[in-house]
């Protein structure tokens, strides 16, 4: 998604425009579940997840804009995503929209992946590497299958609108799942350089 530059003049910021325009979309995760599993108000939930998808793209331009980039949003903004697709999966597969298996397949990358941590954490790279592009493309189209999966779901004769809905919403899933994974790849051979860079030292 829109990310965060990597440079600043002012890393330690943490009251800023862009943090809490992300403070503000992952205090919409639990907002979202209890939507989406309490009252089952898909409408408002969609709401949520289109204020998300508007303040992620917002937050990153904002900190580049006023020169308000800082690595609390660096953190943040990946976070708040990973926070907003583990959430959505969990609405949608209870309300069996999606599979388990569609599921199990994203949180295990994300498993995965988080086994790197104490690695990076050794080699003194933080929690976590930058996001790359594949990996911003594929929380892109995720992002966007889900609202368009949540339109599509409904009881006795689609409509046309929830066919399109569910055509479109598949189509983003099955891309960004492949995309998704395809950067998780890719993350674990950045990591495997880093390894064999610091034995070489």
């Amino acid at each position: 998604m829109s990310g965060e530059a990597t440079t600043t003049a002012h890393p330690d910021r943490i009251l800023t425009l862009p943090n809490l325009l992300s403070f503000l979309r992952l205090a919409g995760v639990p907002l979202f579940l209890w939507l989406i599993l309490g009252p089952e108000r898909d409408g408002l939930a969609l709401l949520v997840l289109m204020f998300s998808g508007f303040t992620d793209w917002a937050d990153g331009w904002l900190a580049r804009r006023l020169n308000q980039t800082s690595r609390l949003g660096q953190l943040l903004d990946p976070a708040a995503d990973r926070l907003y697709i583990l959430a959505t999966l969990v609405g949608l597969t209870v309300r069996d929209i999606v599979p388990l298996w569609l599921t199990l397949a994203l949180v295990g990358r994300d498993l995965v992946l988080l086994g790197c941590v104490p690695t990076l954490r050794r080699l003194g790279y933080g929690p976590a590497l930058p996001v790359h592009y594949l990996g911003k493309a594929a929380t892109f189209n995720l992002l966007y299958a889900f609202p368009f999966l949540l339109l599509g779901d409904g009881t006795g004769e689609m409509t046309t609108v929830q066919t399109l809905a569910n055509v479109l919403g598949w189509a983003f899933a099955i891309w960004g799942s492949g995309l998704y994974w395809w950067a998780g790849v890719l993350y674990l051979v950045q990591v495997r350089s880093l390894v064999e860079a610091d034995r070489r030292t």
